[in-house]
């Protein structure tokens, strides 16, 4: 479970730098913003990851 999750947040975090460098560069501040909040979705996620890891042991 833990390895496809996290590969599926870093995934999401990929995409998010994506959308914003594409809405930077089309001046598109939705798609700008859209793009950093799924980067922030996709740290939060990883952190959680990294906490049940933590605890795992």
């Amino acid at each position: 479970m833990s390895a496809l999750d996290k590969a599926k947040n870093k995934a999401e975090e990929t995409s998010g730098k994506l959308k914003e460098k594409t809405g930077e560069a089309t001046g598109d501040e939705s798609l700008q913003a859209e793009g950093n909040t799924d980067q922030a979705k996709g740290n939060l996620k990883q952190a959680g990851e990294k906490v049940k890891d933590a605890f795992k042991d």
